[in-house]
């Protein structure tokens, strides 16, 4: 349990069935959280841009953003694998760019791999990033990164063109050395084909039960923003009704005078007061 999560762990994973659990987290005490409840690996996301930092979607975040989010969440770790998630544009340019930057969320970020969105159009950057012994997660079915070229948030995948693409991208990622691919929104029976066909992990998000794995948005399953979830997001909390909750009695009692109480307080000696007086 206290043996730090590598590569290997999601292959041995794999060949016992044993199901690997992923959360997300973008800041320390998230990272903490997540690691100290034994969760396998944590997904410092692009999806900080919706969750964190307020944008409409994944393609402002930049690579400064995801380092600095990365590093916080890496020093609150001790057995988690760390993954950091490569933005928008920083693996599109050039294979020499791709593996600087994916180079940067282990030098300086302190992730233990990274994840890319894409398929057989990526492989080549996949194998160059490895061949610089970088770990590569892929990521395949709902890409958000192309959203705009998707038309949408959808489920991929669903006709014969579309399914044989997803796993023809799968083995493309898997032949240039990835360790692992995220499935994302594709429908449960594709999902289970392409685990079996794989020799390397999936993780499921949206993709049904038969997944090696499984990743959630962390503050979408604890409730954190309340509202609408995602069809394949259970809330095993609402914290969004207890936090507001809680800053709601905060300014009551503060209003009131009910906070802070004696017992809140520091006394000091009556002698050196009354000189100040």
């Amino acid at each position: 349990m206290n043996d730090k999560v590598t590569v290997s762990y999601f292959r041995q994973a794999k060949e016992e069935k044993k199901p690997i659990t992923m959360l997300t987290a973008y800041d320390f005490p998230m990272g903490k959280l997540v690691d100290a409840a034994g969760i396998d690996s944590i997904l410092v996301g692009d999806s900080l841009g919706n969750v964190v930092l307020g944008y409409g979607s994944t393609i402002p975040v930049t690579m400064e953003d995801m380092v600095h989010h990365v590093k916080a969440v890496a020093r609150g770790v001790s057995r988690a694998m760390v993954v950091g998630d490569m933005p928008f544009l920083s693996y599109h340019l050039s294979r020499e760019e791709s593996v600087r930057n994916a180079g940067r969320m282990l030098q300086e970020g302190g992730a233990q791999a990274i994840k890319l969105e894409g398929g057989q159009e990526v492989a080549g950057t996949i194998r160059a990033i490895v061949t610089a012994g970088i770990p590569v997660m892929g990521h395949l079915g709902l890409t958000p990164q192309s959203v705009l070229t998707m038309g949408g948030y959808k489920v991929q995948g669903k006709d014969e063109a579309a399914a044989r693409k997803l796993l023809e991208d799968a083995l493309a990622v898997q032949e240039a050395g990835a360790f692992a691919v995220v499935l994302e929104c594709v429908p449960t029976p594709l999902a289970k084909l392409i685990t079996q066909k794989l020799d390397i992990s999936t993780i499921g998000i949206g993709a049904g039960p038969y997944c090696d794995g499984q990743v959630l948005v962390t503050h979408d399953m604890l409730g954190f923003y309340g509202g609408h979830s995602p069809k394949f997001v259970r809330r095993f909390a609402n914290l969004n009704d207890e936090i507001t909750g809680a800053l709601k009695n905060y300014k009551d009692e503060v209003v009131s005078g009910g906070f802070p109480g004696p017992e809140h307080g520091f006394t000091m000696s009556e002698e050196v007061l009354a000189k100040l007086k």
